[in-house]
């Protein structure tokens, strides 16, 4: 500090330092090249694999198509629980899905809804307890690639289940194992870039999604005379070499870096900051402010809880995104699970649906200097209402149905896009993944009821598609109490964020 005080005129006033260290950081990270780019495409691919583990579920647990084998005891009308197990036969090998496999063709509603509630379970469990450790000990990188490694291996174990119940609990392995993925993401994206980039580097991130989505129709579609144990092989094997090159070739948060006090590796990073005209020293004097320097204790790992909720402003800033989040996120994730109730081929249906999420990251693009509250709301009330009409048309008219839940589904994912990115603008670094993460586990509270609002809409649709309908516009009321964020730097403290709310009041 000495070096400092040799230089106090070049020094800015205390209350002047956060503007100086953000205006520093956008500087340094406002360097957009090849290597930056390639940096993101290694980070953004984690959600390739997270979408396929996700959204699995819509193969290996399908109801698969039946014919009947004698024609005096069956018929084409025939409830397959009423007649007997010889007068009819699966259309393709009776291990397709975990539902021939184990004969659960006629089971209630909990026991075949049971695998992927118990993966949302796993992911509400996996939220809580291992979101902050990417604000505290482990980091970003390492929670992305331990999470990452850690689910596809067992998502290649699930192969030994014997039976449903085991199937459920290695899904909830799963579903907890893979929670920080897409929050580590996210989070990475925007702490490695300047403001200018950050809704750029968002569409890299939802496209590496859409196409692990996407791919998965074609590994399931590959595989449809094979067990669904195939599924899970091929998607969890590539998923375990990503985590390996991940480790080797993705660096840290830079922001996160200062908050930890490593400064010499985040200059490193930031190259050309420190060498700015005020110089090192003033670059470390500057830094030195923020940093909360925390001894390794059980409580200190999860002390960005403690600073989120001490405060007021930040504790109903938070429910609110969370109570927006569950509504976004019932419909966003609950579509894509529907599709089988669509009465459509279910390959086609998926990769429809995938399509709809690239025109989805077009208007997102375009959003990017539009106001974020608007365009949340527009887009949910849209999704919602389109929702509804599918409850209205019935099964009726299948195109203008299967057109009404495609137009939904565009709407989700264009309001859910943009809401992540909300997310990150509304909250600081010292307590942004852990932000991030209870928004994503109040999605995931809202998404445990899914799989049986699923299973119960096959009958019924105003249990699947009516319930997503009134959820989400429902949940945009809390819209009116948020702050606006277009454009404005991200910040680093808990301070700095309440400062920055009070101006801009």
């Amino acid at each position: 500090m000495a070096a400092i005080e040799e230089l106090p005129s070049s020094i800015p006033h205390p209350s002047s330092k956060e503007k100086v260290l953000n205006d520093m950081m956008e500087k340094g990270l406002g360097r957009f090249g090849w290597l930056e780019f390639l940096q993101c495409i290694l980070v953004s691919f984690a959600s390739f694999v997270d979408a396929q583990h996700s959204f699995i579920t819509i193969y290996t647990e399908d109801y698969p198509s039946w014919h009947c084998t004698n024609s005096t005891l069956c018929n084409s009308d025939s409830n397959i629980c009423n007649i007997p197990k010889s007068a009819w036969s699966w259309d393709g090998p009776s291990h397709k899905t975990v539902i021939s496999q184990w004969n659960l063709e006629c089971a209630s509603s909990f026991v075949t809804g049971l695998p992927q509630s118990s993966f949302f379970i796993g992911c509400l469990f996996g939220l809580f307890l291992l979101a902050t450790l990417a604000d505290t000990s482990l980091g970003r990188k390492n929670t992305l690639v331990i999470s990452c490694l850690s689910m596809s291996i067992v998502s290649f174990l699930i192969v030994f289940s014997t039976d449903i119940w085991i199937y459920s609990a290695f899904k909830f392995l799963i579903g907890f194992l893979r929670s920080s993925i897409g929050t580590c993401v996210l989070v990475m994206l925007a702490e490695k870039v300047s403001t200018e980039w950050r809704f750029t580097v968002g569409i890299v991130e939802y496209t590496c999604f859409i196409l692990g989505y996407m791919s998965l129709s074609g590994i399931a579609y590959a595989n449809r005379f094979n067990s669904w144990r195939s599924v899970y092989i091929w998607t969890s094997v590539p998923a375990i070499c990503y985590s390996v090159l991940a480790y080797i070739f993705v660096t840290e948060s830079p922001r996160w870096l200062l908050m930890q006090g490593r400064h010499q590796e985040a200059m490193a990073m930031l190259t050309g900051v420190s060498s700015l005209e005020n110089g090192n020293d003033l670059t470390v004097g500057l830094i030195e402010a923020p940093v909360n320097r925390q001894k390794a204790s059980v409580f200190q790992l999860y002390s960005s809880i403690a600073e989120l909720f001490g405060r007021g402003w930040a504790l109903k800033r938070m429910v609110a995104v969370m109570v927006l989040g569950i509504g976004i996120g019932m419909v966003y994730f609950g579509l894509p699970l529907a599709v089988g109730n669509l009465g459509f081929d279910i390959y086609l249906a998926v990769v429809l649906s995938a399509l709809i999420e690239i025109p989805a990251c077009v208007a997102t693009y375009f959003l990017e200097n539009r106001q974020r509250k608007p365009s949340i709301l527009v887009f949910s009330v849209a999704s919602g209402v389109c929702c509804i009409m599918c409850v209205v048309v019935g099964s009726g008219i299948q195109e203008i149905r299967v057109g009404l839940a495609m137009a939904s589904f565009f709407c989700s994912c264009t309001a859910f896009n943009v809401f992540l990115i909300y997310i990150l603008e509304l909250f600081p670094t010292s307590v942004r993944n852990t932000t991030t993460s209870l928004v994503r586990q109040a999605m995931v509270f809202g998404n445990i009821f899914i799989p049986f609002l699923v299973s119960a809409g096959r009958k019924n649709d105003i249990f699947s598609y009516g319930v997503f309908g009134v959820v989400v516009m429902l949940s945009c009321f809390t819209l009116l109490g948020l702050p606006e964020t277009r454009g404005l730097a991200l910040c680093d403290t808990m301070d700095q964020q309440e400062k920055k709310d009070d101006m801009s009041l």
